[in-house]
């Protein structure tokens, strides 16, 4: 997007400048943009907040559009020392990419899938071959002629019927996640006239080859709130309801079974599930409620020959696995296969002919267990490093011995591999390419614990180069999330070379709120003990400093999203910690966001953070809420980023944060703000666009750190 609201930036950087706020950089006479004050109180409870930067949520106001264009040339100005360092980091990212590229093949109906990347291209193509590997290539999808003229382009849920010869996908070309759908004739090329509006992207083909099922987004809270069927040939406008989720807690999508016997149609909270089910070859039929949703009862489900398989928390905190006859899903015939352990959490499991794979994660690592249905025998996979992500993945066939499965750690680049379950000979398909060489034996991993202030020891996985000295005089950047459930495991990133190379340690906190540690891990870490999340990224922080990786004058941390209100509450409670801090799309306006349920996402949340419309909740969370406790006192340097059309996060929370921090704030520590005008919460499409995100983070440390190659 780009603006002609340039003129207006004078008015919106003068307006209520005081001796407070008109504050330069150490280094540089240049003054940050402020934005202009306008009261706006919001009251509950007997509380009365002001918030002076409430009008920024005008997203389509010239005054707003014109600050963040304004903010962005600030943070250009403060790093111009670096331009040329961030332009060559750019370079440096995108050279460790291998341009020309394709993915491992997937068998899957009688085709063989797969995308491959030509070189200067920013799309996938997507191919397939018929039979085999060595049959001519079919190319049924070039993104990058669909990306033609499109700032942001985004293709997601690709499904090809039964009958192979039709695809529908979804396409996104202003980053809020709602997606268009559209039909394409395999055989012919055709696109079809059957486009429709504001789905989640994603389509189940039925097995008559002409019906497929479609999740429907609230055009406002952009919450997957229906399920229609269309059939091909009809408009869209006439396609059947066949669900509507009402509770607004809820959100809800539809899927298939593994046997590809079933139609599923999944509602979910934060702490309950329920499912519905159709016979695929009977599209017009009606759903059946699996089992009833419950409260605090989670459950997911997939099918294998005349038995249904339930992964599920039912009286089983880490979850168990249960089955259950094909004509009889209520919990009442459910039978236990694999009981619930203390020490080892289920996160799901992968239905062979004769094998089942369970996925679980013992002592916060992930580990594959393969059972033999036939011989009832089973065994683990040995991966052999202390920090370490495996997981199974593309399996999308059921009678095959192999296991295909993804292995990464902080030194080994993402590597695919087939396992024969029964030999237990395991292949090496392909390890991600790093251009320019690289060797994982010149680095270290460790994987370490920081005892937190009640008692509870932490992980922390944690990268450097050899060499690396353990003096306190090494720069390290700590990076932590903590909330959903969502476990950050130890992967690989070619991009984190040039931190290394360049001496830096880079630690990852596996704090509480995440689910490393079973899910006691993530429930001591929400709603009413989410300063657990908070305080164990302190006490991670300086158990590194007292181990001496590093010293707070050289401690650097970052977090997005969720992530980003973990920095927020951090630098409010400890800003002395941190040299500085990277707050990506960060979720910094809580007790605002949780109250208005026409923000994307916020009901469906409640379970997370609280309801504030509740007095006990309205209080906890303003108590550690980054914008409701911005002080007058020094933070650290400060890098925030955002996205203009972001769904997750509104671009208005890091904004009014912001601005609130630029009027309080003391010192003459740089606060920056960067907008990506033409993006959302993941930032730019495409491979190589997104490296600017990336290389604009490194730039800002680097400066801060006094690095200039």
């Amino acid at each position: 997007m780009k603006s002609n609201t340039l003129p207006l930036l004078a008015l919106v950087i003068l307006t209520a400048c005081n001796s407070k706020t008109e504050k330069k950089t150490e280094k540089m006479n240049v003054t940050p943009p402020v934005a202009e004050k306008i009261r706006k109180e919001l009251a509950i409870h007997g509380d009365t907040r002001v918030d002076n930067y409430y009008w920024l949520n005008e997203r389509d106001n010239p005054k707003v559009i014109a600050y963040l264009e304004a903010e962005n040339k600030y943070t250009d100005t403060v790093l111009s020392p670096v331009k040329k360092l961030r332009e060559d980091l750019f370079g440096e990212l995108k050279g460790r990419i291998k341009e020309k590229d394709e993915s491992v093949p997937v068998l899957t109906n009688g085709y063989v899938y797969y995308t491959r990347y030509e070189e200067g291209k920013e799309y996938p193509i997507y191919c397939r071959k018929k039979g085999s590997e060595s049959a001519p290539e079919e190319i049924y999808l070039n993104v990058n002629d669909l990306a033609q003229g499109h700032e942001y382009f985004q293709v997601a849920g690709t499904a090809v019927s039964f009958d192979n010869k039709l695809l529908v996908y979804g396409v996104d070309t202003v980053s809020r996640r709602q997606y268009d759908l559209y039909v394409k004739n395999l055989e012919t090329g055709e696109v079809y006239p059957d486009v429709i509006k504001n789905t989640t992207g994603g389509a189940v083909w039925a097995k008559d080859n002409k019906t497929f099922f479609y999740t429907f987004k609230n055009a406002t809270t952009l919450r997957s709130e229906k399920i229609f069927r269309h059939t091909l040939g009809t408009p869209a406008d006439k396609d059947a309801l066949i669900f509507h989720e009402k509770d607004e807690t809820y959100s809800t999508y539809v899927g298939r079974t593994k046997s590809k016997d079933y139609i599923l149609i999944g509602s979910g909270s934060t702490l309950s599930s329920e499912f519905r089910y159709l016979r695929a070859d009977d599209p017009n039929g009606t759903f059946k409620v699996f089992h009833p949703r419950e409260k605090d009862m989670l459950y997911d489900i997939d099918h294998r020959g005349n038995t249904w398989y339930i992964v599920t928390n039912y009286e089983a905190k880490n979850f168990r696995l249960m089955t259950a006859p094909q004509d009889k899903t209520a919990k009442s015939g459910w039978t236990e296969l694999i009981a619930h352990r203390p020490d080892v959490l289920v996160e799901g499991i992968d239905l062979f002919k004769d094998f089942l794979v369970v996925s679980e994660r013992k002592g916060g690592l992930t580990q594959l267990r393969i059972i033999n249905d036939v011989t009832h025998q089973e065994h683990y996979l040995d991966f052999g490093e202390p920090a370490y992500v495996a997981y199974s993945t593309s399996n999308p066939e059921m009678d095959t011995k192999n296991l295909r499965y993804s292995y990464t750690s902080l030194t080994t680049p993402n590597s695919t591999y087939d396992y024969n379950m029964d030999t237990k000979a395991k292949e090496l398909k392909k390890q991600q390419e790093v251009i320019g060489g690289y060797d994982a034996k010149n680095y270290v991993t460790e994987r370490i614990f920081a005892k937190a202030k009640d008692g509870t020891m932490v992980p922390i996985s944690l990268v450097y180069k050899k060499g690396f000295e353990k003096n306190g005089k090494a720069p390290l950047l700590l990076y932590g999330y903590g909330s959903y459930g969502a476990s950050m495991d130890p992967y690989f990133s070619s991009n984190r070379i040039s931190l290394l190379d360049r001496g830096f340690c880079y630690a990852i906190a596996h704090i509480r709120g995440g689910q490393e540690l079973g899910r006691q891990w993530y429930e001591d870490g929400k709603m009413f003990k989410k300063k657990n999340t908070f305080t164990d990224f302190i006490d991670c922080a300086e158990f590194l400093i007292a181990n001496k990786y590093t010293v707070k004058e050289h401690l650097y941390a970052m977090g997005g999203s969720a992530g980003g209100l973990l920095m927020g509450a951090v630098v409010n409670m400890r800003p002395e910690l941190f040299k500085g801090v990277i707050a990506a799309v960060p979720f910094v306006d809580v007790v605002t966001t949780m109250l208005d349920e026409s923000i994307p996402l916020t009901t469906g949340e409640f379970d997370e953070w609280g309801n504030p419309k509740n007095k006990d909740s309205y209080e906890y969370m303003k108590s550690y809420s980054p914008y409701d406790n911005v002080e007058a006192k020094e933070y650290p340097n400060m890098l925030v980023t955002t996205g203009l059309h972001d769904s997750q996060v509104q671009y208005f929370e890091p904004a009014k944060w912001v601005a609130k921090l630029r009027e309080l704030k003391k010192g003459d520590q740089v606060l920056l703000m960067e907008t990506n005008m033409e993006a959302g919460h993941g930032g730019a499409s495409g491979r190589f666009k997104a490296l600017k995100d990336v290389a604009l983070q490194y730039a800002f440390l680097f400066y801060l750190e006094g690095i200039e190659k």
